[in-house]
């Protein structure tokens, strides 16, 4: 009787960056997947220890040396002595710990890109938080670190992807051919009035990168990925083959949150809520927004006042409503001098009790993309690539908050969609055919409609079958991810060229952008 090969070691995970989209992870491979959440990195104290408390080492438990690190950069250093200790080498840690298979990086954009060059020599697994880059180059730059090491599985937070009701829609446009040809698609993203001010004028993506790029990327990349992944991606209907676009141009603008819509009954030297004459009447009030809404009204210590006081949930269960009422307070006090505050300083944090006319925002609240498609047959699939369009709408001043929706143009009927349900019309029968996606649970729903545990749950699987052996990294990229590196990137580079498009008020020629662009030179 032959040995019994003994089975693989569990599936362990890093997650580098304990803020929303970190522990949103966790809590889906938590809930389901085969995976386990084994380390954080942060370096914000309060939140790594709310993080390990929760899917580590458990409320009562302390963490041991290889599940905490005050930052990507001291788990990097640990794993280097990890596995010079394995190998037997001079290191200081015992073998016993169970090697990291895969990690989630969930910190701020600017990072992303270091930090999986100095992870891509540990040739591990990646899911990075959508965008992969600030820029093309080093967009094309990752792609040129990690070819240098065996292939592994790398995905990206483009969540749009695994929400079921995208992947029904795009079943029905693809394999089902409900419409017959796309012809054309009106896809909005309505950003919400005060959920832009919170993130993109007083938060965190506030500002644009050094090449001028900002709200596009930062908050709808995954939208232009969506578009593309309907139209261009390898698909039943497209073959094998991208269909890749000809033309992409852009417009948008700061249309409202600037100096000159700043409301007249608040003095020209007024710059925080909290000491503003017009504070009464503005709808941006810092105080109506964080405290009478969400902390009085809806007692809610989740997004978005766990951003503003991430440790709002332990003092409200330890002193009170009360107390956290005060530390809220405080926290929208904060302010600046432009005169006196260095740049530096002013752009290293968040201000959440500015006045949102007042602040260093510079990314556009309103801005639209045009897509243009070519004819492009090849064989088996010459009904599939005909010439089409895609607009993209990013808008600020809407009651939903990123409740996507659109329409969608086909030779033999028409979609309408929102992000409940999808709707076809057939030209031939005149019939309606209304496709309700079924409520999933609350924690589950708000998490861009499953996307996220969608997203997280394959790339689980993907790194299962890799390491049993089931599926070689091509295989499980295309079967369970639903996309490789390459086509990432081709869709970061698609942002990047209508951000390019917006700025200098062309039309890109796609095909001589990205043969002058898309090599990392």
């Amino acid at each position: 009787m032959g040995s019994l090969s003994s089975p693989p070691p569990p599936l362990q995970f890093l997650v580098i960056g304990a803020g929303s989209r970190g522990n949103a992870y966790a809590r889906a491979v938590e809930a389901a997947t085969a995976g386990s959440i084994a380390a954080v990195a942060e370096t914000d104290p309060f939140k790594r220890q709310e993080f390990g408390k929760r899917y580590i080492w458990g409320r009562e438990g302390q963490p041991a040396d290889h599940q905490s690190f005050a930052g990507w950069e001291e788990w990097v250093e640990w794993e280097i002595r990890r596995r010079r200790s394995a190998a037997g080498q001079a290191g200081d840690i015992q073998p016993r710990y169970l090697p990291i298979t895969g990690v989630f990086i969930c910190t701020l954009d600017e990072s992303h890109a270091p930090i999986i060059y100095a992870i891509a020599p540990l040739n591990l697994h990646i899911l990075c938080e959508k965008p992969l880059a600030l820029s093309l180059s080093d967009s094309l730059s990752i792609s040129t670190a990690l070819s240098g090491y065996p292939s592994k599985v790398v995905s990206i937070g483009h969540v749009l992807r695994y929400s079921p009701h995208n992947i029904l829609l795009r079943k029905l446009l693809t394999s089902d051919q409900v419409i017959g040809e796309v012809v054309s698609i009106e896809h909005t993203e309505p950003v919400g009035w005060w959920h832009f001010a919170h993130s993109y004028v007083r938060g965190n993506w506030r500002r644009s990168t050094a090449d001028g790029v900002g709200s596009l990327l930062t908050k709808s990349c995954h939208d232009i990925d969506f578009i593309l992944w309907l139209l261009c991606s390898p698909s039943s209907l497209t073959g094998d083959k991208p269909h890749l676009p000809s033309t992409i141009s852009s417009t948008g603008a700061i249309t409202h949150f600037r100096r000159a819509r700043k409301p007249k009954a608040a003095t020209p030297t007024t710059t925080n809520c909290l000491s503003c004459p017009a504070e009464p009447d503005c709808i941006y009030s810092a105080k109506k927004i964080y405290r009478d809404r969400w902390l009085r009204k809806e007692q809610d210590t989740g997004w978005p006042l766990k951003i503003v006081v991430p440790e709002i949930e332990d003092i409200v269960a330890v002193k009170g409503w009360d107390a956290a009422e005060e530390r809220l307070m405080q926290k929208l006090a904060e302010d600046y001098d432009k005169t006196t505050t260095s740049d530096d300083t002013i752009a290293s944090r968040s201000w959440y009790g500015r006045c949102v006319y007042e602040s260093d925002n510079d990314v556009v609240d309103d801005q639209t993309v045009t897509i243009e498609w070519d004819e492009d047959p090849v064989p088996g699939h010459e009904l599939g690539r005909g010439p089409k369009r895609a607009l993209f709408h990013m808008t600020y001043p809407t009651q939903s908050q990123c409740e996507r929706r659109g329409r969608i143009y086909g030779t033999l009927g028409e979609i309408t969609y929102d992000s409940h349900t999808i709707t076809v019309y057939a030209f031939a029968t005149g019939e309606v055919a209304v496709h309700d996606i079924p409520k999933q649970a609350p924690e589950v729903e708000k998490s861009h409609g499953g996307g996220d545990w969608g997203l997280a749950a394959a790339f689980v699987r993907a790194v299962e079958h890799v390491e049993e052996g089931n599926m070689s990294v091509a295989q499980a990229q295309r079967e369970l991810v639903g996309c490789d590196l390459k086509e990432i990137i081709l869709s970061h580079a698609v942002v990047f060229a209508a951000e390019e498009a917006r700025r200098e008020k062309k039309v890109v020629n796609w095909a001589e952008w990205w043969s002058k662009n898309g090599t990392d030179g």
